[in-house]
């Protein structure tokens, strides 16, 4: 999978309506085009505010049923269809908008949530695709039931999943999925199942009021007695209930024989998209399920994470810069001492990198420290603010009118020393688009090979009176 394969969305709005699986209750979802660096974000609004709830594995609190998701007390449930229907569509950012707890359960599967995404239809978006390419292998294994997952390197994304459930009527299946663009055609309409005994604990609790037999296949594991079979007739609101020789219940007819290990893969590519990042690597699940798909998710998203912040941008600092001092000085309002930074290698409509040579005649080094001099930490946070002044400066066709002003700094972290003689680079992100002159940033220095500070960075630039 190439890096440069550009981020997508959706290009209109769309929704569904249905039940949802453990609730029963009536739902609208709305799927909407959202902004580049988005990801999946599921907004609830039958709730005060339109609260957001992004998926992120560190979201997860529950995966007794499903993969839910809570946020500051507001909780997504049985998000792990929908999701699978996103990754399968080869989408990146969207929207999902919806006015109760639990997407539309609908038949099951991803089918309809990938049908309507389609007719939504799948636009590219002016970003690149973030990729994480695995380099080794990275496993998680639960203990207590032997399921294990794990991710191995290959040129794409590819996932098989292996069920083994110990009961004579699921038996051990496999299924691979070797290109996402597959999804559609060999996973999508792959239905959720439940065994018997599972079935009537639910049932006795009430915690299936939206199934019925047309979204969930029924593995039939032990004798039924009269008086379950009384209780799935009334559940499901039919006047008579069988099973059939291969062992479910019927009003349903297997679309694979390997449809349960089909619908694991499923989940496992719905709960995957909780690291939040597309993964190019191969993916191995022994006996899946909700816990260790998202207890996975979660170590791997935490090594992209360390990965990502370690990973320094490599440039070519002999290469004629974009901008040299002169040129600089022409934009920037900024003048020596004050001035901190010396060139410009790169800069596009969504970034730019800099670069200044930290020497012992700063006039900083004077007082701090004489006798162990070292860069302030403010200082190197001004110098990538006035590196992301370049930025939003060059969106103007006047520069030299214009200044500016610091409106916000957040989460900043200063991660090693800056010392006379290194060589700081910059890196400035956008977070959200410019607008109206206010630019918010995710600002990154480097030195040594290092990260030695980042910093969120709002600013906004105004006419000099």
């Amino acid at each position: 999978m190439s890096q440069s394969v550009k981020q997508k969305t959706i290009k209109s709005e769309i929704t569904l309506k249905g039940v949802g699986l453990h609730t029963g209750q009536e739902v609208i979802m709305t799927f909407k085009p959202a902004p580049v660096n988005n990801g999946f974000t599921f907004v609830r609004v039958d709730l005060e505010g339109h609260p957001i709830i992004e998926a992120d594995a560190n979201h997860v609190v529950n995966t007794q049923r499903g993969t839910n998701l809570e946020k500051n007390a507001v909780k997504i449930q049985t998000s792990e269809h929908v999701l699978a229907a996103c990754v399968g569509c080869d989408i990146d950012n969207l929207i999902i908008e919806l006015n109760a707890s639990e997407p539309p359960i609908m038949d099951g599967s991803s089918k309809y949530f990938v049908e309507a995404l389609e007719k939504a239809e799948v636009v590219e978006q002016d970003a690149d695709r973030k990729v994480y390419i695995v380099k080794e292998v990275i496993s998680y294994t639960d203990e207590s039931t032997g399921s294990e997952i794990l991710v191995m390197p290959c040129d794409s994304y590819q996932v098989t999943t292996m069920v083994d459930f110990g009961t004579k009527v699921l038996g051990t299946q496999n299924a691979t999925l070797k290109s996402m663009s597959d999804f559609k055609k060999e996973i999508a309409d792959a239905r959720t199942f439940s065994f018997l005994h599972e079935l009537e604990s639910l049932l006795n609790n009430g915690l299936i009021k939206g199934g019925d037999l047309n979204n969930a296949i029924v593995y039939v594991d032990k004798e039924i007695s009269p008086e379950t079979m009384d209780n799935l007739r009334v559940a499901f609101g039919k006047d008579k209930i069988s099973v059939k020789p291969n062992g479910i219940l019927d009003n349903l007819t297997l679309h694979y024989p390997n449809e349960a290990a089909r619908h694991k893969l499923l989940d496992v590519v719905g709960d995957l998209a909780l690291v939040g990042t597309r993964i190019q690597g191969k993916v191995i699940a022994n006996k899946p399920g909700h816990f260790v798909n998202t207890q996975f998710a979660k170590k791997l998203a935490k090594i992209i994470k360390i990965e990502q912040r370690n990973q320094v941008p490599t440039y070519d600092l002999h290469q004629e810069p974009l901008m040299d001092i002169h040129k600089i000085m022409a934009m920037l309002p900024h003048r020596p001492p004050f001035l901190l930074v010396d060139k410009i290698f790169e800069l596009s409509d969504h970034h730019v990198v800099g670069l200044k040579n930290v020497t012992m005649n700063e006039p900083f080094f004077v007082g701090h420290f004489p006798d162990a001099p070292v860069m302030p930490g403010v200082l190197i946070v001004e110098a990538m603010a006035q590196t992301g002044g370049i930025l939003v400066l060059s969106t103007v066709p006047d520069p030299e009118n214009y200044l500016t002003y610091f409106m916000k700094i957040d989460n900043v972290k200063f991660k090693h020393k800056v010392l006379p003689g290194d060589t700081l680079i910059f890196k400035c992100d956008l977070i959200s688009p410019i607008r109206r002159g206010i630019c918010h940033m995710q600002a990154n220095a480097y030195a040594n090979g290092k990260l030695v500070a980042e910093a969120e960075l709002m600013a906004q630039i105004a006419k000099k009176n």
